[in-house]
């Protein structure tokens, strides 16, 4: 079966190396969370918002070791009032968890994103 899981993290600045440290703390914790093995991802789409511009999200993917998955980068659109310095990602992956047993994984104060989520 094949899943969505989602994440996002924060960053303090626009700085390359938290975003590396960022972004991997997170597909981390989405992998282990979901216990997903690095074998089963399929693809990953991240997202950033447009006051991030030192790096891309998918390159510190690349420096945690999945080399070999297909990653796609795109902007969030800019809306006022919405949360800075956010990466999102959309992990697909073959997963033998339901629905209900997906774990959604949001750190460094992104969990204030989806408070209608339980977080670890």
């Amino acid at each position: 079966m094949v899943r969505g899981f989602r994440g996002a993290t924060a960053l303090q600045a626009d700085d390359a190396e938290e975003m590396a440290e960022a972004v991997a703390e997170l597909v981390s914790a989405m992998l282990e969370r979901n216990a997903i093995d690095s074998d089963d991802v399929i693809s990953m789409f991240l997202t950033n918002t447009p006051d991030l511009r030192s790096a891309f999200p998918a390159a510190a993917v690349r420096r945690a070791g999945l080399t070999d998955v297909p990653l796609l980068c795109a902007s969030e659109i800019d809306v006022r009032g919405a949360m800075p310095r956010v990466v999102r990602i959309l992990l697909h992956a073959q997963s033998g968890l339901t629905r209900a047993q997906v774990q959604h994984v949001y750190l460094r104060g992104t969990e204030a994103l989806r408070a209608d989520l339980p977080h670890a």
